[in-house]
């Protein structure tokens, strides 16, 4: 179906009309900085100092950002989320992982603790999409704990502390690290992708490992556990201690988070980021709210991200046709998330996102819901 020509005025449209929950807006000023540097950088050896000095850079400005507490690491490794999941499941679980599970990607890892035939089927808390389940004392025979950040699928944060027991805390963070708020010390791994909060490419994923999260890579890279080099914690930990990663990496990727990092840290840090995507979320939310049309999804408020709001529509007004009419005026990637099947709109409110462009793109939803209702 075509969606209707309606043309929305170059006064109401944001600067900038990049809204996705991941590949996420990329600063202009960063891929400026990136063209100047490239012909030195791309192209070149990532085993040599020119990109090792930027996965130094990467690392020591995540240290920075996280106020990483004595003894923690920064580990990058190429995959992304998605590889970790098994990193995780060969290099970190030793029998049975617990799950809390909310949503389209809180259940993945679950699903790969679940098909790895040499553990232990693996215990999961639920609750619908659109909540959160509360944290669990750790059972008998679980040893570690996988809690998810922010559900990107449903537009959920968790509250992360550390559960009652001895299991290792694994958080995925991949789209709530650098937006939400967040006590490392609280997680034993706390890992996330770079193309959301830290505004660069996939391909990547960060990892924040305690001591305690060391000791357990080693104790089973060290057993009789077979674990595919590519996806060694063991091999990936060795490789970035020395600023590097086992396989080539994308070094645009690394050098676009390290920039977007450093950019935070010139702001004023994870406060200033956490306070900025914030003051997004309420003035989305709060729009939502006040609407005859449209409604927070997340009816917990304090459930509700800040870095990934979704916003369900009536009956009145299609979401995709909508979509589509912002997609044709330069406003990009609002959609739901497909699987979720919602009449819904999905909006990213990074570190990179300007509040004054989520504003924006709520008076620019206004003004094509009048003429699509009219």
């Amino acid at each position: 179906m075509t969606a209707p020509a309606i043309l929305i005025p170059d006064e109401l449209k944001p600067r900038d009309g990049r809204f996705g929950s991941g590949p996420t807006k990329v600063r202009p000023e960063a891929l400026q900085s990136l063209a100047r540097v490239g012909d030195e950088l791309l192209g070149t050896s990532h085993r040599k100092p020119t990109v090792r000095r930027e996965v130094a850079r990467l690392q020591e400005g995540l240290s920075e950002l996280f106020s990483l507490p004595d003894g923690y690491e920064v580990l990058i490794a190429v995959g992304g989320a998605t590889a970790f999941w098994d990193m995780a499941a060969f290099g970190l679980v030793r029998q049975r992982s617990l799950h809390y599970v909310f949503g389209e990607f809180s259940g993945k890892f679950a699903g790969s603790t679940a098909a790895a035939p040499w553990l232990d089927e693996p215990v999961t808390v639920d609750s619908q999409p659109g909540t959160r389940p509360d944290l669990v004392a750790t059972p008998d025979g679980v040893d570690v704990q996988a809690l998810t950040h922010n559900e990107t699928s449903t537009g959920v944060a968790m509250d992360l502390r550390r559960p009652e027991g001895d299991a290792l805390v694994l958080v995925d963070a991949t789209s709530g690290a650098g937006g939400l708020p967040v006590d490392v010390s609280q997680t034993d791994v706390y890992y996330f992708s770079l193309q959301k909060g830290f505004a660069s490419e996939g391909g990547l994923v960060c990892a924040l490992l305690s001591p305690t999260a060391v000791d357990r890579i080693e104790e089973l890279a060290a057993s009789d556990r077979y674990i595919p080099p590519f996806l060694s914690l063991r091999t990936a930990l060795e490789n970035s201690r020395k600023n590097q990663t086992y396989n080539t990496p994308s070094v645009s990727a690394v050098f676009l988070a390290a920039e977007q990092t450093h950019w935070m840290l010139q702001q004023g840090g994870l406060a200033w980021a956490v306070s900025s995507c914030a003051a997004k979320g309420q003035a989305i939310y709060g729009w939502a709210e006040k609407s005859q049309y449209a409604e927070p999804f997340v009816t917990d408020p304090a459930a509700r991200s800040n870095v990934v709001a979704t916003i369900d529509l009536d009956d009145t007004v299609d979401a995709d046709t909508l979509d589509e009419v912002l997609r044709a005026n330069g406003i990009l990637d609002t959609d739901a998330y497909r699987k979720l099947g919602r009449n819904q709109l999905r909006v990213g409110l990074f570190p990179a996102v300007d509040l004054a462009d989520v504003e924006a793109y709520t008076a620019c939803v206004d003004h094509v819901v009048d003429r699509l209702t009219r």
